[in-house]
């Protein structure tokens, strides 16, 4: 049964770590091939693919998605997709999912639960959290983390670990500390079409500038982002040679790209 409100994929062929992302195979299919089944199954009304080359196009071709041809000279996946809005002709009142064009295993109520929690809110953008669970992954630069309001709004995002536990981190900082909460952040997005094409206007915050995190551009300009804690974990995504050869591996053990594959994690932890 499909949703009200659409997914939209930013596919870049350049790649600085894993040049031609898009197009590299993944149990014989083109990776953004993946991404877009997700999308799919997740019930969205429609499925876009916002792209900068034909070859990603020619890819998807009788896929069930849409391709919007946009501009190589984008700074950013948002960019890209704000002239997707325009291309595809979105009221400014619909429901946008913004979906990694890396994430092969996306869980479908993930996916769904974004765009429910934007609604649910009433905020200008929403997005997800998991736990953590690992002081390695608390210190991970790579790993943002994030905390929030008692309404459930982002309150920062940070590189950092925040909150930071003062006292137990002064004795200890090889175990996570009890008593409080540790959120990692899902780069997964959902807001309204006219906020999209909004942001996407909006000059990089300082606060964007040094811990190099879109997001913050919204926060630091007045803006809530609400935050939903997923249903699933989200494996990792395929980011460089070696990730890529990791789901390979995973999808050959399960036999098939299947629903029941997708819905698990190839790395053995959440993203």
């Amino acid at each position: 049964m499909s949703q009200d409100f659409v997914v939209a994929i930013p596919a870049r062929y350049a790649a600085s770590r894993l040049p031609g992302k898009p197009l590299r195979e993944l149990a014989g299919e083109p990776l953004v091939l993946h991404v877009a089944r997700r999308a799919l199954a997740a019930g969205a009304r429609e499925v876009w693919i916002a792209t900068d080359d034909q070859r990603i196009a020619d890819a998807l071709k009788d896929s069930g998605v849409q391709v919007a041809m946009t501009s190589p000279d984008h700074a950013s996946g948002t960019d890209r997709l704000a002239e997707c809005a325009d291309l595809a002709g979105w009221r400014d009142d619909e429901v946008v999912v913004n979906l990694q064009g890396d994430e092969p295993f996306a869980p479908a109520a993930g996916i769904v639960a974004v765009a429910q929690t934007l609604r649910d809110s009433g905020a200008e953008m929403s997005t997800l959290a998991v736990a953590v669970t690992e002081v390695e992954t608390l210190f991970d630069p790579n790993a943002v983390k994030l905390v929030r309001a008692a309404n459930g709004d982002a309150l920062y995002f940070s590189r950092a670990p925040i909150p930071w536990p003062r006292d137990a981190f002064a004795k200890d900082r090889e175990r996570m500390p009890g008593g409080g909460e540790w959120l990692r952040h899902i780069g997964v997005y959902g807001y309204r079409a006219g906020f999209l094409r909004k942001f996407a206007k909006m000059r990089p915050g300082r606060l964007e500038q040094i811990e190099s995190l879109e997001q913050l551009r919204a926060l630091e300009a007045g803006y809530r982002i609400a935050v939903g804690i997923s249903p699933e974990a989200f494996p990792p995504g395929v980011d460089t040679p070696e990730d890529l050869a990791r789901a390979e591996a995973f999808l050959a053990a399960q036999g098939a790209a299947g629903e029941g594959a997708a819905n698990q994690d190839p790395a053995g932890q959440g993203r």
